[in-house]
């Protein structure tokens, strides 16, 4: 399906909005409407907060639900600010309608599984399409960086009738040390306007962020990649967040962060991806940095097995073996079998290495 201007809305009308902003979840009333008015206090035009949370673990606090949307209501009605919220099925989306809520957002869980979007979709789709333009949809990337997956579920929307659509980037998940919470792989939001140029785009730095410290700067990045807007978490007392709380800034900090974003400031956005790629290369070396000294703390440990049993410490079929093994491995990795080839041998002669000086050490001990 061709995403173009013929087949979109202005996502907000006559008003250019640039940054939305709330708490993660919209915890009590008291907590709502403090952190509602300071930002309308700071020029804010959209009010974010969630009211259904979708968790990792079971347990721990998964929003207010259909309560809160009175809250978002009086939200509006007080500060004349539009109230947006997550959806993840048809019966939030259903609510939502009900409750006069100006804008919904499907989250990255959500976006990961197509038969989710596709419930939204078909209750969007059973709208009338005076009901369905009432509301602006906004789509957040997958959990995993999928493009063809954030593609689909903005395609699902658009062929139910929805037309004021907009993608929110909200970085990727990654495993193990990272130093964002979620990576920002800008090259696949890059790809995402390249692909869809007519598509409004949206940066979430909280998530990607995790801490608060780094909102500030993500933001300022987006503004120089030229995104539409920002979607930032605040919240009136950030320390007594009942989620996401290391993430969210106050709406005094929102309020100094918007005197300070460059909006106009063009960014190379080569020099941008190829430093979260020099940080991707930094945090693989580190893993690998890990693995090595794992690996030869097992060789030590075979050192110690083959001395207790009187076994050769070299043992040429076992190094056939793993070679053979490896660069079959290597070559449906598609990498280069001699470079691979070389780094063995440097990494048997090591490992083997470690098993003799562990041996010596032994018998220097005995």
């Amino acid at each position: 399906m061709n995403i173009d201007s013929r087949s979109l809305e202005p996502l907000w009308g006559e008003r250019q909005v640039r940054i939305l902003a709330g708490p993660c979840s919209a915890e009590s009333r008291e907590q709502t409407m403090a952190t509602a008015l300071a930002l309308a206090e700071a020029g804010v035009q959209v009010f974010r907060a969630g009211v259904w949370k979708p968790r990792t673990k079971p347990g721990g606090f998964e929003g207010m639900g259909e309560p809160a949307l009175r809250w978002l209501r009086e939200v509006k009605r007080r500060t004349g600010m539009a109230v947006a919220t997550e959806v993840a099925s048809a019966a939030h989306l259903r609510l939502c309608m009900h409750a006069g809520i100006d804008a919904v957002w499907l989250g990255a869980r959500t976006v990961a599984n197509p038969f989710a979007v596709q419930e939204i979709a078909d209750a969007f789709a059973a709208m009338s399409p005076e009901a369905r333009d009432s509301v602006a949809v906004m789509v957040k990337n997958p959990v995993n960086p999928d493009i063809e997956l954030w593609i689909g579920a903005i395609e699902r929307l658009l062929a139910a009738g929805v037309r004021r659509l907009a993608a929110i980037h909200r970085g990727f998940s990654s495993y193990g040390e990272r130093y964002y919470r979620n990576a920002p792989m800008w090259r696949i939001p890059i790809e995402l306007h390249r692909r869809c140029p007519a598509l409004p785009l949206y940066c979430d730095p909280s998530h990607i962020a995790g801490r608060s410290s780094l909102v500030g700067p993500l933001a300022q990045t987006a503004m120089d990649m030229e995104f539409d807007g920002l979607i930032i978490e605040c919240h009136c007392n950030p320390g007594l967040a009942l989620s996401d709380s290391a993430q969210q800034i106050t709406p005094a900090a929102l309020a100094g962060l918007i005197n300070t974003l460059r909006a106009n400031r063009r960014a190379n956005t080569g020099d941008i991806v190829l430093e979260e790629c020099r940080r991707a290369i930094d945090s693989i070396d580190d893993e690998l940095m890990e693995l090595l000294a794992r690996r030869m703390q097992v060789a030590r440990e075979i050192g110690r097995i083959k001395t207790e049993n009187a076994m050769p410490v070299v043992q040429p079929q076992r190094y056939r073996q793993l070679i053979e093994k490896r660069l079959a491995e290597a070559d449906r990795l598609r990498l280069d079998p001699a470079f691979v080839r070389q780094f063995l041998a440097v990494l048997h002669e090591e490992s083997v290495r470690q098993q003799i000086e562990r041996d010596s050490s032994h018998t220097d001990n005995f």
